[in-house]
């Protein structure tokens, strides 16, 4: 989303964050900058140092009952260099009586200034959620994203390699779909991608032969699920006989996605060839490794302690004369 302002927050959690306009009706043309959320304490001391006067300010009962014990002037001195800044948003929590000076000088500066009846803590933490939703980092992919036993695999590859045909009968196994065709990818966080399908599409798969199908109508709605966190990226792509594919998987491939690695996996496609299973294997592969288990890594390990110990018995053989 390339623009975020006031007035779209206000529009579309009006009734959820319980917000009610107070003043400065102007200032709902404002942007927001960022999703951060600040609480400004310390600027209205009139320590204004450092003061984070991007982010959206939440104004709860400390500071009301402080503003109430400053004299008059004081009180218009301090707001006055408060709404000199260019803030986005003014938010007084609790639904705490506002002072008339608060009221008037956010009318005059057109800054947008509201009051809602959460607490302070529940109003920053449910606008945190909804802020970072919105400015968290987006892209799409071209692919189809299956939840197979909790793990959420994104199948790519070029146009009718088969990924609608997988997922399909990958949902007829008991998994779940997400998105087929067109993935939207977010970052939740750090290392956290989430992926869901578009608004316009559903749970709709394009089959070709058929046409469109509808998923949830067809298989129920325990066959769907509305977003899910991708984890592992399975490439598809037609079998060459001149290509090299891994056959042990001690050598772990990862692809990168707004940032995040994952793993990566290429499965050669050929006719006759069980994808489905094939992606219940790696989700459950994927899931031992999470645990701290690696199969091939503790097949190597036992390979290796097996010649370890037939090398010490030949050298013994050789030197036993008895």
């Amino acid at each position: 989303m390339d623009v975020i302002t006031v007035e779209m927050l206000y529009r579309e959690r009006r009734e959820q964050f319980e917000l009610s306009l107070l003043a400065g009706r102007e200032g709902l043309k404002r942007k927001l900058a960022n999703s951060e959320i600040a609480r400004p304490g310390l600027a209205l001391t009139g320590f204004f140092k450092r003061f984070a006067h991007s982010r959206t300010q939440v104004i709860g009962q400390t500071e009301i009952t402080y503003l109430q014990d400053l004299p008059a002037d004081a009180l218009r001195d301090r707001l006055g260099r408060f709404f000199s800044f260019d803030l986005p948003m003014v938010v007084v929590t609790k639904g705490l009586n506002v002072p008339a000076d608060l009221t008037a000088i956010a009318e005059e500066t057109q800054t947008a200034l509201f009051s809602t009846r959460l607490s302070t803590s529940e109003f920053i933490s449910q606008l945190a959620v909804y802020l970072d939703g919105l400015f968290a980092p987006t892209t799409t992919k071209h692919g189809t994203l299956v939840d197979v036993f909790g793990v959420g695999l994104l199948y790519t590859g070029s146009s009718g390699i088969g990924k609608s045909e997988c997922a399909l009968d990958l949902v007829e196994r008991g998994h779940r779909l997400v998105a087929d065709d067109i993935v939207h990818v977010t970052r939740k966080a750090p290392k956290v991608i989430i992926g869901l399908a578009s608004e316009m599409q559903g749970f709709h798969m394009e089959l070709r032969g058929i046409g469109i199908i509808d998923i949830e109508r067809l298989f129920g709605i325990q066959s769907v699920r509305l977003q899910k966190r991708v984890e592992v990226e399975v490439r598809l792509e037609l079998w060459d006989s001149k290509a090299e594919y891994d056959r042990l998987g001690l050598e772990s491939k990862y692809t990168t996605i707004l940032g995040v690695e994952i793993p990566a996996v290429t499965i050669p496609v050929s006719p006759g060839k069980n994808i489905t299973v094939i992606s219940e294997v790696i989700a459950m592969t994927h899931m031992l490794k999470t645990y701290g288990e690696n199969p091939a890594e503790l097949f190597s390990q036992r390979l290796a302690e097996e010649l370890r110990r037939r090398k010490m018995s030949d050298m013994y053989l050789e030197r036993d004369f008895e």
